[in-house]
């Protein structure tokens, strides 16, 4: 099982947005890593996220791999999953930021 955690403001991303999100992700992680995923979807509640002083209109989402990653592999992942996330939500580069860590020691 790879653990996902998705961090998004209230309101950012519809039920059809999430559901096909959660979609997405699952197919990613099971080609990238062979395995399903476990999502932890976290909603910032309205008001609460904030960046350089304004709402924040930023996504974090990370996946941690079960395999320790090259930085070449690690780099493609990582624009892949953006791009998952920026193509579905039309968010852009500057307000999708991803991570893939290393699973733990």
């Amino acid at each position: 099982m790879v653990y996902a955690s998705c961090l998004v403001q209230e309101n950012q991303i519809s039920e059809e947005q999430e559901s096909v999100l959660r979609k997405e992700m699952e197919e990613f992680v099971q080609s990238s890593f062979g395995e399903s995923v476990e999502i932890n979807w976290i909603v910032v509640p309205k008001n609460s996220g904030f960046t350089a002083g304004v709402p924040s209109t930023s996504v974090i989402v990370s996946v941690r791999s079960n395999v320790i990653l090259d930085k070449e592999r690690r780099v493609s992942l990582l624009k892949e999953l953006c791009d998952i996330w920026m193509t579905v939500t039309g968010l852009s580069t500057n307000e999708v930021v991803g991570t893939i860590p290393d699973p733990p020691n």
